[in-house]
């Protein structure tokens, strides 16, 4: 009963961002794109603030928290200026492709578009290939689920590595499962939402052109181009990414904060928000040396600098990100609100099918 309850919540919660968006785009966008259309915009923000609040369980709490609260807010913000996904021109004059484009950190490929947060010449290094299909992320995550069985045999450190890899799978999946959905009603080709992120060869790499990629052109929108345009006039074109790269990170890092109090319900305690500072800090110093040394041409082998960061990501991630979920019980009560949905799911499937017999 309590995950049916959490259901219904979920489609009113469903039914209210519906009903934001096509204000949005039937009335809000009529309005001059500026302060205008900002301020008519000031109750949608301030409702997907609070809608996470409505779910009980912290899996759909943390799900529409990333969606609807960081990422759908931030490009209703770019929309009111008359940029960003939203106001991309003609293909978003269907309703339907509006609402899917703000609610999913998705983005139609434009060609010849590539996201690059910082260094748009850097060329990514050469380096071994291993894709993984959706179906095999599927089958990796189930798997990881089911060994959680298990976590008491488990060392705690290899316990958060391998929430670093559920994390990887379980965004890949929503977003891959959107991406199918979109392409599926409205035959837009999409980028997935990640690209190979545990090749990775350096953090630039990794946060720049591998990881949570609408993130990542989110927050270049938003945050890194204001911050760098703002700090030419002080540091000149060369050097001013450095402190839009740090502020970048620093939101990034509040509104996982924010994230994660939807989901755990406790005040913060800011290793959240530190693990992303540490990780502009030193995102900015490896793209200084970069630049100080060869014009940002410099960098080590793949097979050296492949371990090095991957292995730093999970170690400060293992360090600083995971600990307040873990310490709260958020990891195991989201494994076991997978485990719940799919229980309900097929208990579902089954009365309906004797229903129709």
């Amino acid at each position: 009963m309590g995950m049916e309850d959490e259901i219904k919540r979920l489609i009113k919660v469903c039914l209210s961002i519906l009903a934001s968006l096509c204000y949005t785009y039937f009335i809000a966008s009529k309005i001059p794109k500026g302060k205008l259309r900002f301020f008519s915009l000031l109750p949608i923000f301030c409702l997907f603030t609070i809608l996470p609040l409505f779910l009980s369980t912290a899996l759909p709490a943390g799900v529409i928290a990333l969606f609807i609260t960081w990422v759908g807010s931030f490009k209703l913000l770019l929309f009111s200026f008359g940029l960003g996904p939203l106001s991309s021109g003609p293909p978003l004059n269907s309703l339907l492709l509006f609402i899917f484009t703000a609610c999913l950190p998705i983005k139609a490929k434009q060609d010849g578009q590539q996201h690059h947060q910082i260094a748009p010449n850097h060329k990514t290094p050469q380096n071994p290939k291993f894709p993984l299909n959706l179906p095999t992320k599927v089958l990796l995550f189930g798997i990881l689920v089911a060994l959680t069985d298990f976590t008491k045999y488990v060392h705690p450190n290899i316990l958060l590595g391998q929430y670093c890899c559920m994390l990887y799978l379980f965004v890949d999946i929503i977003v891959g499962l959107s991406n199918a959905t979109l392409r599926a009603l409205l035959g837009v080709q999409l980028e997935s939402p990640s690209n190979e992120p545990y090749l990775s060869t350096s953090l630039q790499d990794f946060w720049g052109r591998r990881w949570n990629l609408m993130v990542t052109n989110t927050l270049r929108h938003t945050v890194h181009k204001p911050v760098q345009l703002a700090m030419e006039n002080f540091l000149g074109p060369k050097w001013a990414q450095l402190p839009a790269v740090f502020v970048a990170f620093l939101v990034s890092g509040l509104m996982h904060e924010l994230i994660f109090f939807y989901m755990t319900r406790v005040p913060p305690t800011w290793e959240v928000t530190w693990y992303f500072v540490l990780h502009g800090m030193c995102l900015v110093v490896e793209f200084g040396v970069k630049r100080a040394l060869s014009g940002g041409r410099w960098q080590l082998h793949w097979i050296v600098s492949m371990p090095l960061t991957i292995g730093f990501v999970v170690v400060t991630a293992s360090w600083l990100f995971f600990p307040p979920l873990v310490r709260n019980g958020v990891d195991a009560r989201a494994i076991e609100e997978c485990k719940e949905l799919v229980v309900f799911m097929k208990e579902k499937l089954k009365w309906d099918g004797l229903h129709k017999i």
